[in-house]
């Protein structure tokens, strides 16, 4: 399970998702993640649904891989939409109805809403950000793009520097309790027997050694900075300079008619596909 996990994972390639600024991708994630909110009818989502099928086949990353990614997510997304099921309630005839237990057809649409919006979610935003860009470039771009905070001295790099860290060590983290865990198995541990509160306390020896080896990981990694001669953003120079190139302005015009193809089909669409059902 958890080497599924590809969370803050960089695929290098050469796609156009790889070659777009940094800056245009963190923004196309951001138009992106609204317009799927905005997203009211069966059509709409079905627009979002097609549209991040083409962002993976745009980024020339395995469809099996960014499946894979929401492998270890699928359990918070299956209860939530159980949740949704039995406690939204509509104003059709029920469905079923059996004691306290009443399934109405919004729950049922409601459901599938919510795990079609947080799939597509998950899978654009790191599609298009996380898989295509290195740590480095996302530094850079979120920096440039909140420079404008310096005028009220806001610490923009030491932000940007921290955000790129915690994706960076993701993958490393993920790799070290996978580590720790076959250990403990070796020493005779069982992490797959018993219930929730017997397996919740058979992970305490993991998080132990986990913890202290991130702030083993913390320090080396101040130690290395410092050798280097890190000292913030003070006289920093940068070996790339950003630059948009026509590859940003085709994304942003590809993204632009995605969100305006969702408009349309929640005003033109929605009463005959939306099944009376207004989120």
């Amino acid at each position: 399970m958890l080497k599924d996990i590809t969370l803050g994972q960089f695929f290098p390639g050469n796609s156009v998702l790889h070659r777009a600024d940094p800056r245009m991708k963190i923004i196309l994630a951001i138009i992106y993640i609204v317009f799927v909110f905005l997203a009211k009818n069966s059509a709409a989502y079905l627009l979002a649904v097609g549209f991040t099928v083409l962002l993976v086949l745009l980024s020339r990353i395995k469809l099996s891989v960014v499946l894979k990614g929401l492998k270890p997510l699928l359990f918070i997304m299956v209860f939530t939409a159980f949740f949704n099921i039995f406690w939204t309630k509509g104003e059709t005839v029920p469905l079923f109805s059996y004691g306290i237990i009443t399934i109405y057809r919004e729950g049922l649409w409601f459901a599938a809403v919510m795990i079609i919006r947080v799939a597509c979610i998950l899978a654009g935003s790191s599609v298009i950000l996380t898989y295509t860009t290195s740590p480095i470039s996302l530094t850079d771009g979120i920096e440039r793009l909140l420079k404008p905070l310096k005028v009220i001295h806001v610490p923009v790099h030491e932000f940007a520097m921290m955000m790129t860290i915690a994706l960076r060590f993701i993958p490393t983290l993920i790799e070290e309790t996978d580590k720790i865990m076959n250990a403990q198995k070796a020493r005779g541990a069982d992490f797959n027997s018993g219930g929730l509160v017997k397996r919740a306390k058979a992970l305490l020896p993991v998080l132990i050694p986990l913890f202290a080896s991130s702030f083993r990981r913390a320090g080396e990694l101040a130690t290395a900075m410092e050798c280097r001669c890190y000292r913030g953003d003070n006289g920093r120079t940068r070996m790339t300079k950003l630059r948009y190139s026509g590859i940003d302005i085709v994304l942003l015009i590809l993204f632009a008619a995605f969100g305006t193809g969702i408009i349309l089909m929640n005003i033109h669409l929605g009463f005959f596909l939306n099944f009376g059902m207004v989120l």
